[in-house]
């Protein structure tokens, strides 16, 4: 059959009903067309999928995708409860950090300890933009819980960076001092005198006016 021999399986008797159609109105015999000795121009594929495209792919360098937690804050400082106050303690941070935005659907998590059955002092809390955690982060940061717990808020991403701080302190390189002009020198002028600006144009003047002499003394000119 022509389906055979051109390879169109997989296309839909109505589509080969209109191939043929159209091959016979315009004289062509399918069955005589050899498809592998068919070639297209040097650098055009009419919008043909290539075989070598999955191979073009993982060559070519795609466009990195950024990954961050920028969305999410860390509260510290929690009381340590029993799983009997969970969710109350959860209702009251859920309830001070929805202040800024709504946090997002799921996006609240207070771990506990396996071993002793209580949680571990801090919880997570997911917003839909960095804008929003870092809103909840300001208004957060240092609230009183109560008179034993201030919150620390921290976004999640920070806690990457500082845990980059090297332990040992290391003392900044001082540079030595280099001395530069005094620009308000003339303040202290042994005869009190002031100075004044003339300036046309591009020129520039500027002289010392002494007033108990009356007289004045050019002692800049550009």
């Amino acid at each position: 059959m022509v389906e055979a021999q051109l390879g169109f399986y997989h296309h839909p008797p109505q589509l080969m009903d209109g191939l043929e159609a159209r091959a016979r109105k315009l004289g062509i015999d399918l069955s005589s067309l050899d498809l592998d000795a068919i070639t297209l121009p040097a650098g055009e594929d009419f919008d043909i999928p290539s075989d070598d495209d999955d191979e073009i792919l993982q060559n070519e360098d795609l466009p990195e995708v950024e990954m961050g937690f920028a969305n999410t804050i860390v509260v510290d400082n929690l009381p340590v409860v029993p799983p009997e106050k969970f969710e109350k303690l959860g209702n009251v941070i859920r309830k001070i950090f929805s202040l800024a935005s709504a946090i997002k659907e799921g996006g609240f998590w207070m771990p506990v300890n396996a071993d002793t059955n209580v949680n571990y002092g801090y919880c997570f809390t997911e917003y839909n933009t960095p804008q929003e955690a870092q809103l909840a982060r300001e208004i957060g940061n240092g609230y009183k819980l109560d008179k034993s717990h201030k919150l620390v808020v921290n976004i999640f991403d920070d806690l990457e960076r500082y845990m980059e701080v090297p332990d040992e302190w290391t003392a900044a390189e001082t540079k030595p001092y280099t001395p530069v002009e005094n620009l308000h020198k003339w303040l202290t002028d042994e005869k009190a005198r002031d100075q004044f600006v003339m300036r046309a144009d591009t020129y520039t003047e500027v002289y010392w006016n002494d007033a108990r002499q009356l007289t004045s003394e050019l002692i800049y000119q550009h």
